[in-house]
């Protein structure tokens, strides 16, 4: 169990600390986008920057750099998550996998179908795929002030059902919010993508080739009219899991090289300003090692996370979230109404009633240690889709109004619901 758990709890630990980071970040751009400087901020995000290299011009916007760009790396981040649980973690079983899953595609058809019927023949109906995602930074970080009080099998039950909805969400952009489909850039891409999953199976891993091929994928991608977020995730599926040497043998090796180091340190009768050849020698055989030792899926997700978490994601919600709120004749309170209203209600009728049907008809069986009770707190919690649901945004709207008029429903919902949830769970959860 302690295999399990403490990586978990580093995971919690860094997903809930960064939500704090994330909603300064919201905070300070709603703050900004309703200050007198509000034109100059909310502009400055449309400024036009451009990559040339021989044979290739990229010119887009600020904000479009954030969303196609960095945004690949947060999916590239989903993808190797994804395929970490599927080969060998919490969802790696149909028996493991069963009641998030279930849960999962519950809090997407409820709160898609509530959209669609609440939004019938009203503008803005390109939306209904934004109060399907969940935010698990926020969801953690929210979980994390209940303290101690909160069963592991709540917290690992709400990861594999974030990371079960974060592949529902990729589909719905892959499928549903990409179109004017280029096929000879997308089956190009594709083939690469293929090279280096073959690669990969036979062994011949190269992070500096993988690197140099994901940049091409990207801009064929960014061509072909599939977002770019999809190339981040299938990249990331082709990503090793295996590792080249065995735990064993990286420790009987690495013990021969620090013994090797701690030797001529011995023979220094005072602390040396540079280091001698053999401990040169022996740092550089302990990284080759630790390189060889860690699989590449593992490695990557363990260097990106912090970035990720720490810079990505809070400049997205800063260039996203921003909205003055003038509530002009151009804000379409409807649909801001009907995005919070399907993300409280229709996330939590979706996620618990698809929940309470599994175990009843016993697909699935309830975590040990968690209630009814505290699996509808989950399920409103559920419903806290801020930053996933701020990205499908900008795929479903062109126009302005609608953007910003779907953000102030984001908001709403995602205030309700993690208040709302907090509070269940408070009251449900013992001391």
């Amino acid at each position: 169990m302690q295999f399990i758990r403490e990586p978990l709890a580093k995971f919690i630990k860094l997903e809930s600390s960064s939500s704090i980071v994330l909603f300064a970040a919201t905070v300070s751009a709603l703050i900004l986008a309703n200050s007198p400087f509000g034109a100059q901020f909310l502009g400055f995000w449309n400024n036009y920057i451009t990559i040339s290299i021989p044979g290739l011009e990229l010119s887009k916007p600020v904000i479009k750099w954030i969303n196609d760009g960095l945004m690949v790396i947060f999916f590239f981040l989903i993808g190797l998550e994804i395929k970490r649980e599927l080969i060998a973690g919490e969802i790696n079983s149909f028996k493991k996998a069963s009641l998030p899953l279930f849960a999962a595609i519950g809090g997407m058809i409820f709160p898609a179908l509530l959209f669609t019927i609440l939004n019938n023949g009203k503008p803005g109906a390109e939306g209904w795929g934004i109060p399907i995602a969940a935010d698990i930074a926020f969801t953690l970080g929210i979980m994390q002030l209940l303290g101690k009080r909160v069963p592991v099998g709540l917290k690992v039950f709400l990861m594999a059902f974030a990371i079960i909805d974060d592949l529902g969400a990729v589909l719905v952009i892959a499928f549903f919010y990409s179109n004017n489909l280029a096929w000879e850039y997308l089956g190009f891409a594709l083939l690469l993508v293929a090279m280096l999953a073959l690669l990969s199976w036979r062994g011949m891993y190269s992070k500096y080739f993988f690197f140099i091929i994901s940049i091409i994928v990207w801009v064929l991608f960014l061509k072909s009219g599939i977002h770019t977020t999809i190339a981040g995730v299938l990249l990331a599926l082709t990503i090793p899991l295996k590792r080249k040497t065995k735990t064993t043998s990286f420790y009987n090796q690495a013990k021969e090289a620090l013994e090797l180091f701690v030797n001529d340190c011995k023979k220094q009768k005072e602390p040396a300003v540079l280091l001698t050849h053999n401990q040169l020698t022996a740092i550089e055989e302990i990284q080759d090692l630790s390189e060889k030792t860690a699989p590449p899926l593992q490695y990557l997700e363990h260097s990106l996370h912090g970035w990720v978490s720490y810079l990505i994601m809070p400049l997205f919600a800063f260039a996203n979230a921003g909205v003055a709120f003038s509530f002009s004749g151009d804000t379409n309170f409807g649909l801001s109404f009907n995005i919070a209203l399907s993300m409280i209600i229709g996330n939590f009728l979706g996620i618990f009633l698809f929940s309470y049907l599994a175990i009843k008809l016993k697909i699935s069986e309830m975590p040990a240690n968690i209630t009814m009770k505290m699996l509808a707190g989950i399920s409103i919690l559920g419903g806290l889709g801020f930053t996933m649901s701020l990205f499908i945004n900008n795929l479903a709207f062109t126009d302005q109004a609608l953007i910003d008029s779907a953000k102030i429903g984001i908001l709403i919902g995602s205030v309700i619901t993690g208040m709302v949830g907090f509070i269940v769970l408070r009251i449900t959860l013992k001391k």
